[in-house]
């Protein structure tokens, strides 16, 4: 159970980062709404907090969340910019993955 949900605060970090990120990126490259960047840099502080849940050290946490950050990018980009990732995308996403499983999830 305690592997749901450090994998669950881990996915829900990133769709904070990865939204809030977006939307300022949206206001600034595509000179969308200031609202835009309100709501985005709001979701961004709202990461923050939520990538503090987790039990482990914050070198831990951060360097587990880059991994995460890695495939959720990629499948953020593939469903909302088009991005079509290929092979190499995704062989160097799986070797994220694991290499973060290894820092995080191994006991100590």
């Amino acid at each position: 159970m305690e592997y749901f949900k450090s994998i669950m605060i881990f996915l829900f970090a990133g769709l904070c980062e990865i939204g809030g990120g977006y939307l300022v990126w949206l206001w600034y490259k595509e000179s969308k709404s200031v609202i835009y960047l309100i709501v985005g840099g709001l979701i961004l502080a709202l990461y923050g907090i939520v990538a503090a849940l987790q039990s482990s050290s914050f070198g831990r946490v951060y360097a587990t969340y880059g991994g995460f950050f890695i495939v959720m990018s990629l499948l953020w980009a593939w469903k909302m910019d088009g991005f079509q990732p290929d092979r190499y995308d995704i062989i160097g996403s799986l070797i994220a993955l694991f290499g973060v499983a290894v820092i995080y999830y191994t006991p100590r």
